[in-house]
């Protein structure tokens, strides 16, 4: 048995999987400490299906805390941005892109250092120890915790890098955390470097959050191994999350994508993921979200770490409707639905009071929404139908068919037909399609880097980069019998010596048995 549990900014849904059958699911609001929905989730489980804590095998958790944590700039810890290049790179220092209020939220400190590799290799400039130990001694006055070392391609050679952190380490002493861009990002030195320095921000919220994570597990009377997911459909776990915060940032959306295709029988759709605060949409492709390809902009901040490509829009359960229905969100109540919404006693009209008002819903109490006028009603579902059948359109990129799937407990403010689009498909268990979804998720390894490949020696490279994804995929603990599930190589024509950009992927299922016992 494994648990799957999806923390969304509404509701806290959880699932108990036997096997390949849901043997229980619940449905819980949020609480302010997210913790305590966890809790309460989990009690849930119970009362439908009692099990003892031998039976459960792991623990699966998508949450919200990192990125509402970024969005918010709270709980963010000092954080040093180190970047190896001089003498190039240095027209555009660390945190030139950021917003004001994360730069200060993060007390963002930036400092240039010798060093960096070309693409093929190359060095830049040799690094300079000296010069790292007065940097080191800047970051320490500053009473910076956290640092973010970034070098030029180092993706391609992270050498520089990895003795960087070595000659900090050693004047900084054990109490700071260092994130290195050549583990979190991809190619793209602004990109990779804001990613990184993200995930330096969040290093000891990431304690905070894990601990109270596990904690809320373990009191619940439950042993089992905890995992986190990942921006990809995939799980890391406990140890992975306090090093790589970063990566749980799309957890939710993938989560409800993966569980869509286990659902509804679908490989390649769209998913309409519909929640309490918002509505996302993403393309599933052999079983797995369609990742983004270029930047992902993440509080206002440029990133290129992995992430889906997935369109949200301010549509859901708790979103307030306006203007006798012509504006739908993008506020939302949130969490607070269920003391706010109409139909559960309070004073708000939101789009779940429009949805039990047009006969699509059966929760609360249906008399408290009588005198909403049917037209509201009709023109706010209508709206929704069109705004959301204009995000699927804007992710085809084709013009093949393509399955729409509903998920989420707001997928019934959806009609059963999207105009343009045809039916709407939703699948048994769709209201908790997230953590059925992290309950099954599998684990993967990934490689991203450019190489100058010589005559004759393509296929040693390409077999090279693949083993180093499945490498990967079992250090993170996947069982050995991993595949290959994604590989894409692209020859750079401006780049000298046959450069080419190869990127693999690797998932394969979680090697429970030697974690659990």
């Amino acid at each position: 048995m494994r648990i799957g549990i999806d923390v969304g900014g509404t509701n806290t849904d959880a699932v108990l999987m036997d096997g390949s059958t849901v043997a229980a699911a619940v449905k819980r609001s949020t609480s302010q400490d997210v913790t305590s929905g966890i809790v309460a989730a989990l009690a849930g489980l119970r009362e439908q299906r009692d099990f003892g804590s031998a039976d459960v095998d792991g623990v699966m958790i998508g949450t919200t805390h990192f990125i509402n944590a970024l969005i918010e700039a709270r709980g963010l810890a000092p954080t040093a941005a180190v970047r190896l290049g001089l003498p190039a790179t240095a027209s555009l220092p660390p945190y030139t892109d950021w917003p004001d209020r994360l730069v200060g939220a993060v007390q963002g400190r930036a400092f240039l250092a010798h060093g960096g590799h070309e693409f093929d290799g190359r060095v830049i400039s040799p690094l300079d120890p000296e010069e790292l130990k007065r940097h080191a001694a800047a970051i320490a006055a500053a009473g910076i915790r956290s640092v973010a070392i970034s070098s030029v391609f180092s993706p391609i050679n992270d050498e520089f890098e990895q003795r960087a952190q070595e000659v900090l380490a050693a004047e900084l002493g054990p109490d700071v955390a260092f994130s290195l861009s050549s583990e979190i990002g991809r190619i793209g030195l602004l990109e990779r470097e804001n990613a990184t320095i993200i995930n330096a921000a969040l290093r000891e919220l990431a304690d905070t959050i894990v601990d109270g994570l596990s904690g809320s597990v373990a009191s619940s009377g439950i042993e089992a191994p905890l995992f986190l997911s990942q921006n990809d459909g995939t799980l890391m776990d406990v140890e992975y999350a306090r090093r790589y915060p970063v990566a749980t940032f799309a957890s939710g959306p993938t989560n409800s994508m993966r569980g869509a295709a286990v659902l509804s029988g679908f490989d390649t759709c769209a998913v309409v993921d519909v929640g309490g605060t918002t509505s996302d949409v993403g393309v599933l492709t052999g079983g797995f979200p369609r990742e983004a390809t270029g930047e992902v902009a993440v509080a206002g901040i440029r990133t290129n770490f992995r992430m889906p490509d997935v369109l949200s829009i301010g549509i859901g359960g708790g979103s307030r409707i306006r203007e006798d229905g012509a504006v739908v969100g993008p506020d939302s109540v949130g969490y607070r639905l269920v003391d706010e919404a109409l139909v559960f006693g309070g004073d708000t009209l939101t789009a779940t009071d429009v949805a039990v008002r047009g006969g699509r819903g059966a929760v609360g109490d249906a008399a408290r929404v009588a005198g909403v006028p049917a037209e509201v009603a009709e023109r706010a579902l209508a709206v929704i139908a069109e705004r959301v059948a204009d995000v699927v359109e804007r992710m085809r990129t084709s013009s093949a068919p393509l399955p729409v799937v509903a998920v989420g407990g707001g997928s019934v403010l959806l009609p059963d037909t999207l105009p343009g689009l045809g039916t709407v498909h939703r699948p048994e268990h769709y209201s908790v399609a997230n953590a059925i979804g992290a309950a099954i998720a599998q684990v993967s390894g990934e490689v991203d880097k450019v190489y100058a490949i010589s005559d004759g020696k393509r296929s040693a490279v390409v077999d090279e980069a693949r083993q180093e994804a499945v490498d990967r995929a079992v250090a993170a603990g996947a069982d050995p019998s991993v595949a290959i599930v994604d590989f894409d190589e692209v020859p750079i024509p401006y780049l000298p010596g046959n450069a080419t950009r190869i990127r693999a992927k690797a998932v394969g299922d979680l090697a429970l048995g030697a974690l659990v016992r």
